[in-house]
């Protein structure tokens, strides 16, 4: 039913766009009532994103199910994949969303709010990863925010291809700069050096050029 009543909506956008369709139409077409149409979807909009809501889920328990060794910004990259997996498994409904998105405003702002969604789930990962960390909440909100828009940048030029290829292989190298850069381990904080000093005893009236030898020798046995 959820697949019919998608399937069916997604005709009628095509054939008559978005802003035309009505939700009755949608379901006189898939041969439903209203009742059924908003037992799947609250919205219209919904039903454009109907897999978002379970690709959260999906992401927010891998995050979940990870333990303490698990590298967290590698962590945070294989979650972003599942994404990733979710636009693939059908890239001609992909395509025609992406398409679809691009033409309606208020279908952008619809995805730009899941996209925080995720970003926000990611976040939360890495805050609690790195509470112990100064400035933790910092790095972690920048760290997804980067993994994000590495993906998003990587998966729409795959979709502007018209799904052609592998998606996987432009996100995993879009993902790699995020890696690159945030991956590796906190660099460790400066540590202050003790500071020479040298007492130099020197007659009265001597040169300078012979105190500055006195002292270069003294730097020197040192």
């Amino acid at each position: 039913m959820r697949d019919a009543l998608v399937a069916a909506a997604f005709q009628l956008f095509l054939e008559r766009g978005y802003e035309q369709t009505t939700v009755d139409d949608i379901v006189a077409l898939a041969g439903v009532g209203r009742r059924s149409f908003f037992r799947y979807f609250p919205s219209k909009e919904d039903v454009v994103f109907p897999d978002h809501e379970r690709c959260l889920a999906d992401m927010t328990a891998f995050l979940a199910d990870g333990s303490d060794g698990d590298e967290p910004v590698g962590r945070v990259c294989e979650a972003a994949r599942l994404v990733l997996r979710m636009y693939a498994e059908n890239p001609t409904f992909s395509v025609q969303r992406y398409r679809l998105t691009k033409q309606v405003p208020g279908l952008r702002a619809y995805e730009l709010s899941v996209v925080w969604r995720y970003e926000r789930a990611l976040a939360e990962y890495l805050r609690r990863r790195f509470a112990a960390r100064r400035d933790g909440t910092l790095q972690a909100d920048v760290i997804a925010a980067a993994v994000v828009a590495a993906h998003n940048n990587a998966l729409r030029s795959w979709l502007r291809s018209d799904g052609q290829g592998e998606a996987s292989t432009t996100v995993d190298h879009a993902l790699a700069y995020v890696r690159s850069a945030f991956g590796g381990a906190p660099v460790p904080p400066a540590v202050e050096q003790p500071e020479d000093v040298v007492v130099v005893v020197s007659r009265r009236g001597a040169p300078l050029w012979r105190v500055v030898q006195e002292i270069e020798s003294t730097l020197g046995r040192g």
